[in-house]
């Protein structure tokens, strides 16, 4: 037992790192009305902010998606810390906006980087049989960091002092030590290039795994467009319909959405990767319903449950995903591969988010979001027919 705690040790701790680095990305999230109220912008501004960073994700992934198959993973994944440390650094120096588009912009770079490396990292770095466990790994950290975020922020902003600016000195301080930690870790691509072998990749993927991409891609995208909205502008509507001015339960709330991904992505392996990504889309379904009566009757209780519903069809469709793409994909194109889904899955995150923000003038907040709500549900149920029509057939390598 202990040999094989020794064993799954390395990969464990990649992804500490993948959750240290995910977790800057969401920092911000409760700390938008604060801001809002320091410079005075709208929720607008608010939203194309949010947005920039997903920008900043799709540039890393096609410019240098498959920069980890190249010149190693521990490289690209310092280089992904050190645009994370840029960032906290930009919202520590915050005197503007423009100091928030930057560091948004450097927060999506690092995630970008980290997205397709980190997850073959955690895969490589997994005991040989182990590839099922190591798959859970790294999408719980991706969407465990995540939801830590918000949670992290929120609690330091309401309940310690300088609440612009303590998150990010704590993060600055687990980016140190994740630095630390990726220094001691091996290097597990055996045949690396310089730098100069990195060329941007144009989307393609391996003959075989395009039938496997088309379903994934569709659930990758409904399941992070219904977290990008709900990330950026739950805040603003906690605040504004259900007068929720605690940080500390807004991050709350958005974090709860993260953390039921992470259990909806548990059950993966007992359900099937074929069931899972038609079941997921159905949460999914269930959880924009959930949103859509929030918005209509103003009530806390169904936007929690939104988060939960919602949140666990996302990691169920997410998780099975990924378990599809990475068990089809060539070992020395895997994270080129991974980097495309996640190229499809922020588009969902960046132009939902950015129509909600539009309609807001017009609209209002609750009427912005019933527009996506039936835009994603339209989107959402088409995805679950197609995928009951033509089931993904695969299985993870090595599970």
């Amino acid at each position: 037992m202990d040999r094989e705690r020794r064993g799954w040790l390395p990969c464990l701790l990649g992804g500490a790192v993948f959750a240290v680095c995910m977790a800057g990305t969401t920092l911000p999230t409760p700390l938008y009305g604060l801001y809002r109220e320091k410079f005075g912008f709208s929720e607008l501004t608010v939203t194309v902010v949010y947005a920039v960073y997903a920008f900043g994700v799709i540039g890393v992934l096609l410019l240098a998606g498959n920069a980890s198959d190249t010149v190693g993973r521990r490289p690209v994944l310092l280089v992904g810390l050190g645009c994370a440390a840029a960032s906290a650094v930009c919202f520590l120096a915050a005197t503007g906006v423009g100091w928030l588009y930057a560091g948004r912009l450097l927060s999506g770079l690092s995630a970008g980087l980290f997205t397709g490396a980190a997850t073959a990292y955690v895969m490589d770095l997994a005991p040989s049989g182990g590839a099922s466990r190591a798959t859970f790994v790294a999408t719980a950290a991706n969407m465990g960091g995540l939801g830590c975020g918000p949670l992290l922020a929120g609690l330091l902003a309401q309940y310690a002092a300088w609440p612009l600016y303590l998150p990010f000195a704590v993060h600055l301080a687990l980016v140190a030590c994740s630095v630390a930690v990726v220094l001691r870790l091996p290097e597990t691509v055996r045949d690396r290039a310089p730098v100069s072998a990195v060329r941007p990749q144009r989307p393609g993927l391996p003959p075989r795994v395009r039938p496997v991409f088309g379903p994934a891609a569709i659930a990758s995208f409904v399941g992070f467009a219904l977290f990008g909205v709900f990330t950026s502008v739950s805040p603003a509507f906690l605040a504004e319909s259900l007068d929720v001015d605690n940080h500390a339960v807004s991050g709350l709330v958005v974090a709860l959405a993260f953390f039921a991904s992470t259990a909806g992505q548990s059950v993966v392996v007992r359900v099937g990767v074929g069931r899972s990504l038609p079941l997921g889309s159905a949460a999914l379904l269930t959880g924009l319903a959930l949103l859509a009566g929030a918005l209509l009757w103003d009530s806390l209780a169904l936007v929690v449950l939104s988060a939960l519903v919602g949140g666990g069809g996302q990691g169920l469709a997410f998780r099975g995903a990924l378990s599809a793409v990475a068990g089809a994909s060539p070992a020395d194109r895997r994270a080129a591969v991974i980097s495309a889904l996640f190229v499809v899955a922020y588009t969902g995150i960046s132009l939902p988010v950015i129509g909600v923000g539009v309609l807001v003038g017009p609209l209002g907040l609750e009427g912005a979001g019933l527009v996506f709500i039936a835009c994603m549900a339209v989107l959402v149920a088409g995805a679950a027919a197609y995928l009951l029509r033509r089931p993904v057939r695969t299985q993870e390598a090595n599970s």
